[in-house]
Order: C-alpha cells, then sequence, then structure tokens
C-alpha cells in the first residue's frame, strides 16, 4: 500500500505565498509560460474546489481543467482561496478519500492516484507562485516523496513526463529540482 500522504503542509504553504502575493505582481510571467500570475492564482483556486470533490467522490461540477483567468480574482480573493486550501487538505483526511475510484480532469482514476495528483499541484504551483512572485520556497519532504513517485516515468516510459516534455536535471539534483524537472519546468527558471 502506497503511503497516503498529509495535504496540510503543502496546502498551508500555498495559502502563505498566496498572502503574500502583492496586487501589482499579478500580471507577472510564471514557469508556466500560458499564464500570468494572476491566471495560476485562478487556477489553484480552481483546482483546490475541484479536487475537494474529487476527495469525497462528489462528480457535480464542472469537468476538464480548471480555469486560469487573473479576471476571474474578485475582491477577497486570498480569502477564499486560503479556505478552499484548507478544506481541500480537510477532504483528503476523510475516511475513504483514498480508497476507490473517483473523477478529476474528465476523467474516472483511482483515488490514491487522485490524491497525489492533488497534492503534486500544490506543490509544484506553490514553487510556481514563488518563483514569479521572487519567494523563497520549501517543500514538505513527504510531499516531494509523493511528487517523485507519481511522476517517475514508469517501464521505461520516455521523455514525455505527466505534464509534458521531462526537463532533465543531474542525477544528483535535489529531490525538489527532480519534481520540477519531471513537471516539465526548468529548476532554475526565473522572471525576465
Amino acid at each position: 500500500m502506497t503511503p497516503r500522504p498529509d495535504l496540510t503542509p503543502t496546502a498551508r504553504r500555498m495559502a502563505d505565498l498566496l498572502a503574500a502575493v502583492d496586487d501589482g505582481q499579478l500580471a507577472l510571467p510564471t514557469p508556466c509560460p500560458e499564464f500570468t500570475l494572476g491566471d495560476l492564482i485562478d487556477h489553484v483556486g480552481g483546482l483546490s474546489a475541484a479536487f475537494v470533490r474529487t476527495a469525497r467522490k462528489q462528480p457535480k461540477g464542472p469537468d476538464g481543467a480548471p480555469s486560469a483567468d487573473e479576471a476571474r480574482l474578485e475582491d477577497g480573493w486570498r480569502d477564499r482561496i486560503t479556505r478552499q486550501l484548507a478544506e481541500l487538505a480537510d477532504a483528503w483526511r476523510e475516511p475513504g478519500s483514498w480508497e476507490g475510484m473517483t473523477r478529476a480532469g474528465g476523467f474516472d482514476l483511482p483515488a490514491e492516484v487522485a490524491g497525489a495528483v492533488a497534492l503534486n499541484e500544490l506543490l509544484v504551483h506553490g514553487w510556481d507562485v514563488a518563483r514569479a512572485s521572487g519567494q523563497p520556497f520549501t517543500a514538505d519532504p513527504e510531499a516531494l516523496g509523493s511528487s517523485l513517485r507519481l511522476l517517475e516515468p514508469k517501464d521505461g516510459a520516455g521523455s514525455e513526463g505527466l505534464f509534458g516534455p521531462i526537463v532533465q536535471v543531474p542525477a544528483d539534483a535535489p529531490d525538489l529540482d527532480r519534481v520540477i524537472g519531471l513537471s516539465g519546468r526548468d529548476p532554475g527558471w526565473t522572471p525576465r
């Protein structure tokens, strides 16, 4: 049985990062070339709500990827997303959340995989937010281990990772750099 990590430290880290983002930074570029920082923050809000439904096996709600549109960030978005992140962590601590099948992003999948994806989304997008906004980033070791298990290519898979082409990093790179590279991002990315 794969360990069932606690999403709380990574969700709290994301909330802390978002609290430190100034509204004047929302138009900044991120390691996700198609997203500004504001777009990415809207995406984090949407994915938090979606993965709460996933944990609770509640298929109602929009199917597909959560929005990514800075224009959807209303006054008070920091408080709303912070509440959603806490609810997300709580939902994945509920009995049965990691068991059976569920639905995420329009796909049926084992709940255990969905929980690992939710944690990975928080970890990687936390790194994205930190990089874009110039904040330091530290990752929960349990989240790093879960993300590595999720992202490492299986059965001789090539360079196409779960989220796009893998960015190669040295074999002895820190775990965070490995996770970021496996997520299709350059661990050395800085805003230009």
